[in-house]
């Protein structure tokens, strides 16, 4: 699964390990958490998100 990184303030989310902050369990893709879900760090909205461009 495709990590994001919040564009806001550099918080990554990796489905991997979920976040606990916001109760999301671990193997949850970004495209499948909740539309209310923010960043744990900033309070950024999903929309703030992008694609981790691997390499």
């Amino acid at each position: 699964m495709k990590q994001y990184v919040c564009q806001m303030c550099g918080y990554i989310y990796d489905p991997a390990k979920g976040d606990k902050k916001g109760n999301i369990a671990p193997d949850v893709a970004f495209e499948d958490l909740p539309d209310d879900w923010k960043c744990p760090l900033c309070g950024a909205s999903k929309s703030k998100f992008a694609p981790m461009v691997e390499g």
